[in-house]
């Protein structure tokens, strides 16, 4: 028991004091009754036939009172939730300001309805203040209140009496399918996504023509939800069951399109987010999963979202991993899938109801029904109450001097009215409608007017009382309003409708396998791999278009190589990084190669002369410099260093060729500027730890610098080319004759002899411009990677040279 203590006053002082004993489980039944069934029917529950809770019914109507239409100016939210709030909602104005801009934001309603003026805020970020933001009734908004002083809804008093508010709107369309709603009262809530406004309206005029119409045919109209955000909604089945039974759960997924974010990285970059995400949410996720190494594979993630793009989320992938791959695991651990339980409860006839498709649309098709019949009574109430006067008045406008004269000789207004009535037979309203109306309208002309209004009031009428006494005419009329909406705010499909989600994904591996391949070096500092391990015949070779292959190494694509550059470093490069090129026939095209500098930091004038595996089992590197030192390098390349040196050079000396000895029987070949070229046998030169300095490598002549370093497999049939330098231009370097010849003519001698000539120079050559030696064929490029033509061989080891149709930059070998 529970003891209710209340005082009242006596006719002398003091109170008496008045105990009454009430049941606690009664008083506590009733009192959780009456809140459950305020929050449920007074806050929570939309109601279904305008699909508005009272927060939102109560600001669309006092905008409308306030005529804040849409062709009017926009005035500041404060003003319209202080309206609100003191006439209609005693609540608090912040629930109706979040009420409000809910109903602005174009990425919460499928149809907004508050045009909003200023910052209403994101998925990620609140709106400014209500003093700062403005706002105005949108189009739809108009529609939902059309009508509604034509006594269609009823209206109940407000929470203190003194005003009057309605208790449903009109609502021109379906408004609770088109926005959805989202609300939690006490022991249910409901969350309903939202439509396309044409293919709910499509539905509720199948309904109307055919009303026993079963869900298969609705949804034939209505296949699913369609998001303000788009998206990509996986499974129907969740659908059909929430369309059946009121209840049921769909997946939405981001819409998302694998490119290339840098020249040698792809991402994934996200343009639609599932319905309430932000991408605020999905970076925070993404941070925390790749914090905790349950997510792999991603580098960066950047917003660039702005307002002539829209939603723009880059997610770099890293090298070596499967973007598709990635992107399942996101689809997994983050919100960029999410699931969106739908439970469609709304208030019918004041009872919270779990409603399918076709309930909702009975619903509303009856609520339509009704306001356009109520519509159409008080129209034609007011058509017939302006005949009755138009009637009076032409009567009288017949016998205008006898209306005058019975007026003159009246004593007053009332003897005048009886008079009139009685001499002919108006009714009361009639004859003061007479006596108000100024003599100015009683002209010929007035009475024409009055007769072409009479015949169009009895024409209205008859339309009126048309659709009132015909079922038929009613539906025709309701259905043709509602395409009428249809045209004039139906948007396209924004959500696409997955059956399922595809392939699986699953089973496409995490990282890219380590397959076998070939990193390639252009001329013009290209890089690039490529899967095509087999050796290229002839016109495939080193050439390729507009540009040569100076280097290639086999490798595998997870493995690391190494550049080796003019100033003796070995820098570390990762195979994934590089861009993978196509299959293709032939010989392989670097035009989707990267330069150099995208990969490797180069110092002023150093450049990477050949490309080299850290395979530590290999003969290793063979490196000569522009002193003619020589050097093989110990084959030992630290996995946690990127930047090795491989020779210690003097000051002032330069590596001039660098090349991987395959199987440490090759040749070594230097040749100098003043045409002397020395051949011995790569086991000539112990290797050297990569600090050391190396071993003479040639005998050179006074003056004379080394300008070419190769290795030749003796065994291969091989070329040298030579081109002569000319002292007739005007900085004294320019190309002069060039000659090519086989190989076998130079003789083998002795490590840091002087060699023998390779070419002999004519009257007005200086001394050699290019020199290379290799295997055979030969292929030439200029120095813009254009191809360039070779001379026919010369067989004389030391003959002269002969003109070339173009200057040409580089000479190499097949791969």
């Amino acid at each position: 028991m529970a003891r209710r203590t209340t005082k009242t006053p006596p006719p002398d002082d003091g109170f008496e004091e008045r105990i009454l004993d009430i049941d606690v489980v009664d008083e506590m039944q009733a009192s959780y009754l009456e809140y459950a069934y305020s929050v449920i029917y007074a806050r929570a529950l939309p109601d279904a036939r305008d699909g508005m809770k009272p927060v939102h019914r109560r600001i669309v109507y006092q905008m409308n009172e306030m005529g804040l239409r849409p062709d009017r100016a926009f005035v500041k939210c404060a003003r319209v939730v202080g309206e609100v709030m003191g006439k209609l909602h005693p609540h608090g104005d912040a629930s109706i300001y979040d009420a409000m801009v809910r109903m602005a934001q174009p990425f919460s309603q499928r149809l907004p309805l508050v045009d909003g003026h200023g910052n209403f805020g994101s998925l990620d970020d609140l709106p400014a203040a209500m003093r700062y933001t403005e706002a105005r009734m949108s189009g739809p908004a108009q529609l939902m209140v059309e009508s509604i002083d034509e006594d269609t809804v009823d209206f109940a008093p407000n929470y203190d009496g003194q005003e009057q508010e309605p208790a449903v709107l009109p609502s021109a369309y379906p408004n609770l399918l088109v926005n959805g709603a989202s609300g939690i009262a006490v022991g249910m809530a409901t969350n309903m996504p939202p439509h396309n406004l044409g293919e709910v309206i499509a539905a509720a005029r199948h309904l109307i023509r055919y009303p026993n119409a079963d869900l298969d045919a609705l949804m034939r109209h209505i296949p699913g939800p369609d998001l303000p955000t788009g998206g990509r909604i996986i499974g129907l089945s969740g659908i059909r069951d929430a369309y059946e039974t009121g209840r049921g759960t769909f997946k939405i997924r981001a819409t998302v399109s694998v490119e290339d974010v840098t020249a040698r990285r792809k991402g994934l970059v996200v343009t639609e987010l599932p319905f309430t995400v932000g991408p605020e949410k999905v970076i925070a996720k993404i941070k925390d999963m790749v914090g905790a190494k349950k997510l792999q594979g991603i580098a960066d993630v950047k917003d660039l979202t702005d307002r002539e793009h829209g939603l723009r989320l880059v997610i770099e992938i890293k090298n070596g991993f499967n973007p598709e791959a990635v992107l399942e695991q996101l689809y997994k651990l983050t919100p960029m899938e999410d699931s969106f339980g739908i439970n469609n409860v709304a208030l019918v006839d004041g009872q919270p109801l779990t409603l399918g498709l076709r309930e909702l649309l009975e619903v509303y098709v009856d609520h339509r029904f009704e306001v356009v019949r109520r519509r159409s009574e008080f129209r034609r109430t007011k058509r017939r109450d302006r005949l009755h006067l138009v009637n009076g008045l032409l009567v009288a406008l017949v016998d205008i001097d006898e209306v005058i004269a019975i007026i003159r000789a009246s004593d007053n207004a009332a003897q005048a009215k009886e008079r009139l009535m009685e001499r002919f037979g108006l009714s009361e309203i009639q004859t003061q409608y007479i006596l108000d109306t100024p003599l100015r309208r009683l002209t010929r002309f007035d009475r024409i007017e009055l007769e072409a209004e009479r015949d169009k009031l009895d024409q209205e009428i008859a339309e009126l009382t048309r659709i009132l006494e015909s079922d038929a005419e009613l539906r025709k009329l309701v259905s043709a309003e509602l395409a009428a909406v249809a045209k004039q705010y139906g948007t396209e499909r924004r959500t696409v409708l997955l059956e399922s989600a595809g392939a699986p994904v699953s089973a496409v591996p995490l990282e890219v396998a380590d397959d076998p391949c070939r990193v390639l070096l252009s001329s013009t500092g290209l890089l690039a791999r490529t899967s095509q391990l087999d050796e290229p015949g002839e016109g495939g070779g080193r050439r390729v278009k507009h540009d040569v292959i100076v280097s290639a190494v086999p490798t595998t694509a997870r493995a690391d190589v190494g550049a080796v550059t003019s100033f003796g470093r070995l820098l570390r490069l990762t195979v994934i990084d590089l861009p993978m090129l196509p299959d293709t026939a032939g010989s392989p095209s670097l035009a989707g190669g990267a330069p150099l500098s995208e990969f490797l930091s180069l110092e002023d004038g150093e450049r990477v002369l050949c490309l080299t595996t850290l395979d530590e089992s290999s003969p290793g590197l063979a490196l000569g410099t522009e002193q003619g030192v020589v050097k093989r390098v110990v084959p030992d390349y630290p996995a946690n260093k990127d930047d090795l040196e491989v020779i210690g050079l003097k000051d002032g000396d330069t590596v001039v060729g660098a090349v991987e000895l395959r199987t440490g029987e090759e040749d070594l070949v230097f040749i100098t500027d003043d045409a002397q070229l020395l051949r011995y046998p790569a086991s000539q030169v112990r290797p050297q730890g990569r600090p050391a300095g190396g071993m003479a490598g040639v005998k050179l002549a006074d003056g004379a610098k080394v300008i070419s370093f190769t290795a030749v497999d003796p065994a291969a049939d091989a070329v040298v080319f030579t081109v002569a330098r000319a002292e007739d231009t005007l900085d004294g370097a320019g190309e002069g004759t060039a000659k090519l010849t086989p190989f076998e003519q130079y003789p083998r001698k002795g490590r840091a002899t002087g060699g023998v000539r390779c070419q002999r120079f004519l009257r007005g050559e200086t001394g050699l411009l290019l020199a290379w030696a290799g295997a055979a064929p030969a292929r030439a490029a200029t120095a813009t990677g254009s191809p360039a033509d070779l001379p026919p061989k010369d067989p004389r080891r030391d003959g002269s040279g002969v003109p070339l149709a173009k200057p040409v930059a580089v000479v190499a070998g097949p791969v």
